[in-house]
C-alpha cells in the first residue's frame, strides 16, 4: 500500500468534517438540529463509511431530538457531500453522540469539589 493510499481516509475525514460542519451551520433547516458541533470524523479504510461524532448542547431530550434530526437528514447530508466533494464514492454517514465535553465538565466539577474540601 502506498503512502498516499494509506492517508486517504484521513484526508477524506477532514474534508467530510469541514463540509458537514458547513452544511449543519448553513444548509440544514431542521429546528431539532440546534447547537450541533462536528467533533470528529473517522472514515473506514475503503472510504465507504464515515462515523461522525457530534456534540450537542442542551438537555438529554434536546440531544435526543437533535440526533433524530440528524438521522432524518442523513440522506440530504450525504447528497450535499457528494455534490461538494468530488469523490468516486461518497461515504455512508453514521452519527454518534460525543459526550466527551460533558465528561470533562463533570471531572472538572469533581476536582473543584475536592479542592474546596481540601482547603476547608
Amino acid at each position: 500500500m502506498t503512502a498516499t493510499r494509506k492517508h486517504r481516509p484521513e484526508r477524506i475525514a477532514a474534508l467530510v468534517q469541514e463540509t458537514l460542519a458547513d452544511a449543519l451551520a448553513t444548509q440544514l433547516k431542521d429546528p431539532r438540529v440546534g447547537f450541533v458541533t462536528v467533533m470528529d470524523v473517522t472514515v473506514s479504510p475503503d472510504c465507504a463509511h464515515a462515523n461522525i461524532r457530534v456534540s450537542v448542547m442542551g438537555s438529554d431530550e434536546e440531544k435526543a431530538k437533535a440526533m433524530e434530526g440528524l438521522a432524518s437528514a442523513r440522506g440530504y447530508l450525504r447528497t450535499y457531500l457528494a455534490r461538494s466533494l468530488s469523490l468516486r464514492t461518497t461515504p455512508e454517514i453514521h452519527f454518534m453522540l460525543d459526550r466527551g465535553i460533558e465528561h470533562a465538565a463533570r471531572i472538572n466539577q469533581i476536582l473543584d469539589q475536592l479542592r474546596n474540601e481540601a482547603e476547608s
